[in-house]
């Protein structure tokens, strides 16, 4: 028997807009788009895939954390080659730089529905 990740699920309010913003700054393609359900993948492979999936209520966590606020309970690294410069285009795209910063080699930010993602370089 194998196991295999399939995907990486977030959920939001509105999929088809924060799949518009991971499309774009991933250079992924859309595979699936429903009202409530969409599905990405990397053009060159099939799995593992990010999915975006309808939460009406959903509730972006604290970063930093704090006690009895709501808690990160994932979140996405993504490697690239130029930090600042990535960093400024996915601002561009929707992404908000993240005010604490725990490393110098890596950018916390919050994507446009307010879940956190880091940008890091390679051996980081």
């Amino acid at each position: 028997m194998t196991t295999t990740l399939g995907a990486f699920v977030l959920g939001t309010p509105d999929p088809p807009a924060l799949a518009d913003f991971y499309r774009s700054l991933l250079g992924w393609q859309e595979v699936e788009r429903e009202p409530g359900w969409v599905r990405l993948r990397a053009p060159d492979r099939e799995r593992p895939g990010l999915s975006f999936q309808l939460e009406t209520d959903h509730i972006p966590p604290a970063w930093p954390q704090r006690p009895g606020d709501q808690q990160m309970q994932a979140h996405l690294d993504l490697q690239v080659d130029d930090l600042e410069a990535e960093t400024e285009r996915a601002c561009a795209l929707g992404a908000r730089l993240q005010e604490y910063q725990p490393e110098d080699d890596v950018r916390v930010l919050r994507d446009p529905h307010g879940h956190p993602f880091c940008l890091f370089l390679p051996g980081a």
